[in-house]
Formats: structure tokens, sequence, C-alpha cells
């Protein structure tokens, strides 16, 4: 039965851990349940907003509107074929952490480094996660959903998806138009691990491993969010807020000039990635308050509420931090998480 509730308090939905209502909530647990929600939106007056684990979401209001929760679970092998890949049809509503674990459990290779990201299974095609130097989009082989609009269910491939950095159609001209039910991936039997990201190698040589398993490997990559990332069930934030500008070589041969110690990416021939957490650190924020929101203090990318902040209180922030990164550098950088 679809859960349908009124006047709804969204504080267990969003990661910020904000006490925001809306007017109306609905759950679905199957396609069946999925099809009766498109039905209610089709017809419903005002807006209406889809939220998984609401690690993405920073809420700076009440919503006047219908909030939809997909819930549906499920794990299940597909197709395995010739190319030594193994196709899994996974539900929109099962943990994206305890997904990948049971991935690594079952020999199923190609998202270790996403490890630890919070967040819901069917968030992941619409965000197009990614940590050290892998993202959603990799593994992703199609999405199954129902079109709103006609309640027809749909089979659309990654290459339909239109799949950049943090970005799908589902993002943007296919905001609000598919309820999306499961992902189907498409994973390696061959372990194949990418450790040329971050401070992979160096913690494996640490740990005086050269040759990582994909448990192993999860495992580093675990360690390393956990020290630098505050459990959102303690200290309430979103992970990453910002996105890592992708800037013109020019840009950033310009910096570099005053940086030379600067990190960066490569992107191609003509563009290179600066992480935002670094300027945001040059320009002093690490670890310091406006109100009740703060940076954290071992992750400048990392908005926190410090206890009882409201949504207002984190855009007071995120202004201030863009405004003086752009002062700084050039750069304006823009947020990651959905501000609703």
């Amino acid at each position: 039965m679809v859960t349908d509730k009124r006047d709804y308090s969204l504080k267990a939905h969003n990661t910020f851990g904000i006490d925001a209502r809306c007017r109306r909530y609905l759950e679905f647990h199957d396609v069946e349940e999925a099809r009766r929600v498109a039905d209610i939106l089709r017809t419903a007056d005002g807006s209406f907003l889809i939220v998984g684990g609401g690690s993405n979401l920073l809420l700076t209001k009440d919503y006047d509107g219908v909030v939809v929760h997909p819930a549906i679970k499920g794990f299940e092998i597909v197709d395995a074929d010739e190319a030594d890949d193994t196709l899994v049809r996974v539900g929109c509503g099962e943990n994206w952490d305890q997904f990948v674990e049971t991935c690594v459990e079952r020999g199923l290779h190609g998202a270790e480094n996403l490890s630890l990201i919070p967040g819901d299974v069917g968030a992941c095609a619409v965000q197009n996660i990614g940590a050290y130097g892998v993202e959603a989009k990799d593994i992703i082989d199609r999405v199954e959903a129902i079109d709103i609009q006609t309640g027809e269910l749909r089979t659309i491939t990654n290459q339909e998806c239109a799949y950049a950095y943090r970005q799908s159609r589902f993002k943007n001209e296919w905001k609000n138009r598919f309820l999306i039910l499961y992902v189907v991936f498409r994973l390696h039997d061959r372990f194949e691990p990418q450790l040329d990201y971050g401070n992979i190698r160096a913690e494996l040589q640490r740990r005086n491993i050269s040759l990582p398993t994909a448990a192993q490997l999860r495992q580093v990559i675990i360690d390393i969010r956990n020290a630098k990332l505050p459990d959102p069930k303690v200290q309430g934030n979103a992970g990453s807020f910002f996105m890592n500008p992708v800037v013109e070589r020019s840009v950033f041969e310009h910096i570099q000039a005053q940086y030379p110690d600067m990190p960066h990416y490569y992107i191609d021939e003509s563009h290179e990635k600066i992480p935002a957490g670094w300027m945001i650190d040059q320009c002093g924020w690490k670890g310091r308050s406006l109100g009740r929101a703060g940076v954290h203090d071992k992750q400048a990318l990392v908005l926190v509420n410090r206890g009882g902040a409201t949504g207002q209180e984190v855009v007071a922030l995120c202004n201030a931090i863009r405004r003086d990164v752009y002062q700084k550098f050039g750069i304006d950088i823009h947020p990651e998480v959905n501000i609703i």
C-alpha cells in the first residue's frame, strides 16, 4: 500500500537534520504502487519533490507540495555475459553503501571506490555520484522508470541519460518527469583497482599493501572518508557541498603561477579540475562558523549543522564562501546540494 501522510516532518529524510515539513508525503514500495503515485502526481495541485536518502538536500523552509520517497528494494543478477561482466538489477530504495558492500562480497567489481557515499541507489542515476576517480555512470547500464505524465514504463540506457560530472538529464530537462524504479549496473568479474586518485596509494603503502583485494580497497576508502567526513547521524551535513570546478587551462595556469603546490586533476588538454575544498581552505574558512552553520574542520568542502541551524543559515554560509572564493581566485563555485 502506498504510504500517504499529510503535514509530514522531513527531518528523518534529510541528512542536514533540518526540521521542515511537507504538505503531503507519498512512499511507494513496488512498481504498481509507483504507478498509483504517478497517477496522483498527474492530478495533484502544486509542485512535488522526489527525495531518496536526503543526503544531497538542503531544506530552507516548509515544502508546500508533495514529497515522494521511492522505497523499492531488491538485488538480483539478471545476466552474466561472455565479456566477464555481470548485470545486477537493484531497487531504487536500497541503501547505496550496502549495495557496494554486497557487490564486493559477491566478487562483482567496479563500485569499490564509491564506498560509504550516503544515499539511496535511485539517486545515483540522477546525480551521477562519484568519488576517488570513479563515477556512477561508469557502472550504470540502464535505468527502469515510470514516465509520470504517461504512466509508461521506460527502460533508459546509460547513453540516453547524457551523464556528465554530477549531471544527468534527470537533473535537467527530465527533472520531475520520471519515477526511478530500478537501476541495472554492469559490474566486472575481474578486479581492476582504480588507485590513482587522492591518497589511496599512500594509504595502501602505509598498510604495506601492494596489490589490494576489492575488500581491502573498500576498507581503505571507508577509513579515508571516515577520517575526514563527519557522520551525519552525529553532525548534520550533506557530504561535499560544492562541486569541484573544471576550468580552462589558461585560468588554471594563472592560478598555479601564484600557488605552485595547488592540487589539480587533469581533465583534457584544455581543462583542469581544481578542488573546491582547497580554495575554500585557502580563504580561511576551514573550521569556521557563521551562526549555527559551519565548515568542517577536517574537510573544507563539507558544511555542517553545528546544532539547530536553519536551512537559511547554511545558505548564508554557502554564499559567504562563494563570495570569498570568487574574490580570491576569480572562480564561481557551485553547490552540489539541491537547495529547496
